[in-house]
């Protein structure tokens, strides 16, 4: 009986320790950096950015109060303010590409296209970037026209000042990997500023996590009369547009049609917000962007980073890329009354707290191996992380858009999943760290024989 007593006893504090060793999936963090984010800083900076008049590339760089040059000026002079606040914890720059004639049919006259950037250094992995970004540019009905009044509060301002913001909240917290807060410019024009950068990204060897971007985050009342301030769309692309021949051949017989880097970016966001913001409601557009379209995350994923698009969900178009006027009764204009500063404060959140999230988050797995062919349970295998303290196993149907089992299995490398058939789901791993905080998951990409 001393035994069996023994015995029970010995059990219950081995499983009470390894309760107790498993992170919380909660951090009252992320609540702080909701509650902080405000509808009132992004109506001065939205009114402030519309009221340059035009902010098409190739408009005025010189004047302080009209043109591109002055609200790009007021964007940087807003990141090193905000930098003072922190003890000069942002890198504030420009940084800039020459675009001439011959490279678009958008592009007027030969100009620099300037991209506003600020950077938050990670404690841990300061070459290691989760990127937010916004559009500085507008456009009138014809993209050429760089005089006419264009003043884009929707499209882009509310974007811009939603990054803007989250810069202010988050610096005050210190991440593990660094946050990079930029402005891009030249979007109406082709991508130039996004193209910039991602190739600015790559000259300079940074390990980009991922890069969420922000173009109109501000309108509510859609063009096919829906009115909601809680939806919201997340586009991402299935698998990296550089993929290998290789790599296109392996998904024939082992899955991952909608399983790239972005698709589980766009995974991450959606979790996120679902245990913080249940009010919200993400919808996951399995497209790189809207039809037809392209928005400043392309270029990034053009070169294999992790990028996604984060919108409004009812657009209005007869307020984008239109003159201001009044033609059959219907109002024709980018102006800043028909943005809801609520929600784009609501959306400016959805993304300090994914920033938030994967900046104190450990890496991702290089390597994630899975086996289990004509067997009755599912193994894998992975590569150490450094600064994980444990591994998450993620499992779903293989028609279910998002991640729906998961199984913290401790720190570990490898683990077999009993009676789970591999054909039946799909499979990844994240790294998880000692504040809860997980990686991206990771599709496997090799198999064990």
């Amino acid at each position: 009986m001393k035994y069996i007593y023994s015995l029970v006893l010995t059990f219950c504090i081995t499983s009470l320790s390894a309760q107790t060793n498993v992170p919380s999936e909660t951090d009252l963090r992320i609540y702080g950096i909701i509650d902080a984010v405000s509808a009132t800083n992004i109506e001065i900076d939205v009114r402030a950015l519309a009221d340059f008049g035009t902010r098409n590339t190739f408009s005025d760089t010189v004047s302080e109060t009209r043109g591109i040059g002055a609200a790009r000026r007021y964007i940087k002079n807003d990141f090193e303010k905000t930098s003072k606040n922190c003890g000069s914890c942002l890198e504030v720059f420009y940084q800039k590409d020459l675009v001439t004639p011959d490279m678009g049919s958008r592009i007027p006259k030969e100009a620099y296209v300037v991209n506003v950037v600020a950077i938050q250094r990670g404690t841990k992995y300061p070459n290691r970037f989760i990127i937010m970004s916004g559009d500085i540019d507008s456009r009138a009905s014809d993209t050429m026209d760089f005089e006419t009044d264009a003043p884009g509060a929707n499209d882009n301002a509310s974007g811009m000042a939603g990054t803007m913001e989250a810069a202010r909240v988050l610096s005050k917290y210190k991440f593990e990997n660094s946050i990079v807060y930029v402005g891009l410019s030249g979007e109406e024009q082709g991508l130039f500023g996004g193209k910039g950068l991602a190739d600015y990204a790559k000259k300079n060897g940074w390990e980009v996590i991922g890069i969420l971007n922000n173009d109109m985050i501000g309108n509510i009342e859609g063009v096919d009369g829906v009115i909601s301030n809680r939806d919201f769309r997340i586009f991402s692309e299935p698998v990296p547009a550089n993929e290998t021949e290789k790599q296109r051949n392996a998904r024939r017989f082992y899955g991952g049609e909608v399983d790239g880097n972005s698709r589980q970016l766009a995974r991450y966001v959606h979790k996120t917000v679902s245990n913080y913001m249940p009010e919200m409601n993400p919808m996951m557009i399995y497209r790189l962007d809207r039809f037809g379209r392209g928005g400043h995350h392309r270029p990034f994923n053009d070169l294999g980073f992790a990028g996604i698009r984060i919108m409004e969900a009812h657009e209005n178009y007869t307020q984008q890329h239109q003159d201001i006027r009044v033609e059959n009764g219907i109002e024709y204009g980018d102006t800043v009354e028909h943005v809801n500063f609520p929600y784009t404060a609501k959306l400016t959140a959805v993304n300090a707290i994914n920033l938030a999230s994967l900046a104190w988050a450990p890496p991702a797995p290089q390597t994630v191996e899975i086996g289990g062919i004509v067997e009755a349970n599912v193994k894998l295998k992975w590569t150490k992380v450094d600064g994980a303290v444990g591994y998450k196993i993620y499992w779903r149907d293989t028609t279910s858009p998002t991640w729906d089992h998961n199984r913290y299995v401790g720190d570990v490398t490898q683990t077999t999943l009993d009676g789970i058939v591999i054909d039946n789901s799909f499979f990844g791993v994240a790294a998880v760290g000692a504040n809860g905080h997980e990686s991206p998951v990771v599709f496997p990409n090799a198999i064990m024989r």
